[in-house]
């Protein structure tokens, strides 16, 4: 498991109890590595989202168990009662909105999840510069959210999401607000980043097009998680 970044087994989650039960996931088992880019896909209303929060430590599942690097944070129960802590260290997230605090600028928004987690101010300054240089904004520091493109908003969310120098980053459509060739710029920062951060990133996605793009594909079929390494989804 040394370059295993997820690991998930038996992974069950169903919402209500007796005639208002609803099974969403029934029974994943699947692994992501450091260095994959692997596309989520599924039908509107199929889970997708209710697996990456799993992943997250933001929803509780039903049953099974979840490795997060060579931790198991899941058992048929949290092993912690702080998985704020375990999102903070270990994940990051990026969502289909950029979520930037308005009233800070660039620099500010990458630094703020860091030092709230008590780092030192220097080192974390000098790795938000770091960050925003290698994803091409090192000219927009000091610059707001509202100066800047949906796309160049987009890479100051993915610097924000790897500040806390994660292993994992899940992103929650990432791509959606964005034209077809923003979006694949932005899917082949994720892919580079995958492999130079040594990071594994879900990625969910609507649209087909992004998937030659990525390493795998996970397929959300009737509450089961098919595995496509080849991308044919047929």
């Amino acid at each position: 498991m040394i370059n295993t970044r997820i690991k998930i087994e038996n992974l069950y989650k169903h919402f209500g109890e007796g005639d208002n039960r609803s099974d969403i996931i029934k029974g994943a088992n699947f692994s992501v590595d450091q260095g994959e880019l692997v596309a989520l896909v599924a039908p509107s209303g199929a889970g997708k989202s209710t697996l990456l929060m799993m992943i997250g430590c933001v929803l509780e599942p039903s049953s099974g168990q979840i490795w997060l690097g060579e931790e198991k944070v899941f058992d048929n129960r949290w092993l912690t009662r702080n998985t704020r802590a375990i999102r903070r260290e270990k994940i990051g997230f990026i969502f289909q909105a950029h979520y930037l605090i308005p009233f800070l600028n660039v620099l500010d928004n990458v630094r703020l999840l860091p030092l709230n987690n008590h780092e030192d101010e220097a080192i974390v300054t000098q790795r938000s510069i770091d960050l925003l240089n290698y994803l091409g904004l090192g000219d927009k520091l000091h610059a707001q959210s509202s100066d800047l493109s949906g796309g160049q908003n987009q890479r100051v969310a993915i610097a924000r999401a790897l500040a806390n120098q994660p292993q994992i980053i899940l992103a929650d459509e990432p791509t959606a607000a964005l034209d077809f060739e923003r979006a694949l710029s932005v899917v082949q920062l994720l892919k580079q980043l995958a492999k130079e951060q040594a990071v594994a990133i879900i990625m969910v996605t609507h649209d087909d097009r992004l998937l030659p793009y990525c390493d795998r594909v996970l397929k959300i079929v009737d509450g089961l998680v098919e595995s496509h390494a080849n991308l044919s989804l047929a």
